[in-house]
């Protein structure tokens, strides 16, 4: 039988594992898993861990959901595959349905494409060439948000504001415009999430005022922003861009690629808004962590835009080789039946309560300066100065000690730099919530300590 030292062994001759200096598995154990049940990932040597981050943000109604997998076998004896280009499937067909029912309002035509970055490149290609189409050769660039991440292909990287993953690959991008952050956490005291996240918006209304002309579409992460530290802001900063965005004829995409489905506590975060964009990119836990899949939502004016004649060329020419596969589209299917049986979004009410709950003494931590949450949601940011929030230096990686702390501890925790944070599947129990957040509290005195 393999163990997690052999596999280890044969893993670093061949694998280049995302997001990782490698460098660091000289001392940092790799972790094989040999299976997953619910909340727990179990490794070759009987460790099993919690999967507080549902292994990247895809997973919601945990590993090896017996009826996820039952309609994925079923489908696997159906169809595998087909061109989606001339052919189509029913599997694709009640997907596309079915969203255009449940997501905001007049968003009623679907494009699919392999994952969320792809899905990305989808919504900004189609709002530039919705423009070209209309005769605007004017419009050709993006707003996006400081301490924003949409992806790491060119284009998706390009209207992203994270550093730490864009500057190096700064000469291969376009060009975008870049308006404050919402983000909550630089609010002063005393003033609001709904305040800060006004007085934020009037340098994007500037942005738009000045240079609505050239500017194609605003793209935004609803309500967090992920990668970007788990920072969070509130619904009326969506409602104020949505109004902007008609008001000064520019197209709204909504990347829910990873907030989508629940994790904002509404099954969408524009739902808190009560806003439609013109483009929603929903990826990650539509097939409840199984397949990569991505689904891009518009509207007919959009449609109607690209409808014509095929000797106009005015048609939208993207594609991927396994659009809307067949077994993507299964495993979607079956995470859509599963909202709409167990009446989940009201259930994770109690699961959210309880995270706010389990974790609401880490706001006395000396090393804490903010516990925030938005539904199932929630972070914890450590900082060396607790008054002035002064940061730890990033060199010193405290987040990688309440790593290898939970791991220790039967928890799988893989902190943003100095944030900890949980976003389990929504199967998770009270009871393993409350050890999560004895977890991180340890985990956290551990990496606050000089």
């Amino acid at each position: 039988m393999p163990n997690n030292q052999s596999l280890m062994q044969r893993d670093l001759k061949v694998l280049w594992h995302p997001c990782t200096q490698m460098k660091d598995h000289e001392t940092l154990p790799l972790i094989p898993i040999r299976r997953g049940e619910g909340v727990w990932l179990e490794d070759f040597d009987g460790n099993r861990y919690i999967d507080a981050v549902s292994s990247w943000w895809v997973n919601i109604f945990g590993h090896a959901n017996p009826r996820i997998n039952d309609r994925i076998k079923g489908q696997l004896d159906q169809l595998e595959h087909v061109i989606l280009a001339g052919f189509s499937h029913e599997p694709i067909i009640e997907l596309s349905e079915r969203l255009v029912a449940i997501t905001p309002d007049k968003l009623n035509h679907c494009f699919y494409a392999d994952n969320g970055s792809s899905g990305i490149e989808v919504a900004l290609k189609m709002s530039f060439h919705y423009w070209l189409n209309q005769g605007n050769k004017k419009k050709t660039k993006f707003v996006t948000l400081g301490n924003s991440y949409h992806g790491e292909t060119l284009a998706a990287l390009a209207v992203g504001n994270v550093e730490l993953y864009k500057k190096i690959y700064e000469p291969l991008l376009m060009t975008t415009l870049t308006a404050p952050s919402p983000d909550c956490y630089a609010r002063e005291e005393g003033e609001t999430w709904e305040q800060y996240s006004l007085r934020a918006f009037e340098g994007m209304e500037e942005i738009l005022r000045r240079n609505h002309e050239e500017i194609c579409a605003v793209i935004v992460e609803p309500l967090v922003q992920c990668a970007g530290n788990m920072r969070m802001y509130h619904p009326v900063y969506l409602k104020k861009l949505r109004e902007a965005c008609d008001r000064y004829q520019v197209h709204m995409i909504a990347d829910e690629i990873a907030v989508g489905f629940g994790r904002t506590g509404t099954l969408f975060a524009c739902e808190q808004a009560d806003i439609t964009p013109d483009f929603l990119c929903l990826s990650k836990a539509l097939t409840g962590g199984y397949l990569p899949l991505c689904a891009v939502l518009t509207h007919e004016t959009i449609y109607q835009a690209f409808y014509d004649e095929y000797e106009t060329m005015r048609g939208f020419l993207h594609s991927h080789s396994y659009t809307g596969n067949p077994l993507a589209c299964a495993a979607a299917l079956a995470t859509l039946d599963i909202f709409e049986q167990d009446n989940v979004i009201e259930n994770n009410q109690k699961l959210i309560r309880k995270m706010a709950a389990a974790t609401a003494h880490f706001t006395d931590h000396p090393n804490i300066a903010e516990v925030r949450q938005t539904g199932m949601i929630l972070a914890i940011e450590m900082v060396k100065n607790k008054k002035n929030k002064q940061p730890f230096a990033w060199q010193e990686r405290r987040g990688l000690r309440v790593y290898q702390h939970a791991l220790q501890n039967q928890a799988l925790l893989r902190p943003l730099g100095n944030v900890v944070y949980f976003m389990p599947p929504y199967v998770i129990s009270e009871e393993q919530i409350d050890h999560l957040a004895n977890v991180a509290w340890d985990g956290i005195n551990i990496a606050t300590q000089d």
